[in-house]
């Protein structure tokens, strides 16, 4: 057991999240190409958006994908290994992929993403590793600032990434809703469970876009 007190422990937490807060902030002035170019790729797939990934990135990958529904892209999530023992038939070359991965190195990815692309699909790498065989096997990429090292400790526990990646996806998410003119109305439409669904207030008042150009 620690023997940190609790002045200690709360310095700890402190340094956590302003390394966090850094992380986010390395992505303003960096990102906003990749996040235009895969929001109207989103806006413009005939098909649907399937988001795909392992591990921490999969789970950033079912949140996305779930963020794009609400957004007014039909988007579902298929964890890598289940697209490589068949869930992929369910891929048409209509479809627009977005697999995230933050060092490029989960072979079942990069297998997936070779063999997508192989079939005609096109596929987005959404990752900080560019020069990775994942990156390389994409027909686009998304490049994310690096993660300094601290803030994803020892480099391995995906804590700073995971928001990076996700703030990433709220950017392409909003985007995505501008270009699409996406409305207040649309939103508690899909969405008549919880909170959003009681909205009456939105029902009940002009359908206005929920962000405008």
């Amino acid at each position: 057991m620690s023997k940190l007190d609790d002045a200690e422990l709360r310095r700890l937490a402190h340094t956590v999240l302003v390394r966090e807060a850094v992380g986010l902030s390395n992505l303003a002035d960096t990102v906003e190409p990749s996040v235009v170019r895969v929001a109207r790729a989103v806006v413009e797939t005939s098909g649907k958006v399937i988001t795909t990934g392992s591990g921490t990135s999969g789970i950033m990958a079912e949140r996305l994908a779930h963020l794009l529904s609400v957004c007014g892209a039909p988007a579902l999530y298929l964890p890598a290994m289940d697209a490589l023992h068949g869930g992929m038939g369910a891929i048409e070359t209509s479809d627009l992929v977005l697999a995230i991965s933050k060092t490029g190195r989960s072979s079942e990815l990069t297998r997936l993403v070779t063999r997508l692309v192989e079939r005609g699909v096109r596929v987005v790498a959404v990752t900080e590793s560019v020069e990775s065989p994942f990156a390389s096997a994409a027909t686009d990429i998304a490049e994310l600032p690096a993660t300094e090292p601290d803030s994803d400790p020892g480099d391995m526990i995906a804590m700073a990434s995971t928001l990076a990646v996700g703030a990433w996806g709220d950017a392409v998410g909003v985007v995505a809703m501008s270009l699409s003119g996406h409305t207040m109305h649309d939103v508690v439409n899909s969405h008549p469970a919880g909170g959003v669904g009681t909205r009456d207030d939105v029902m009940s008042a002009s359908n206005e876009p929920v962000v405008g150009l």
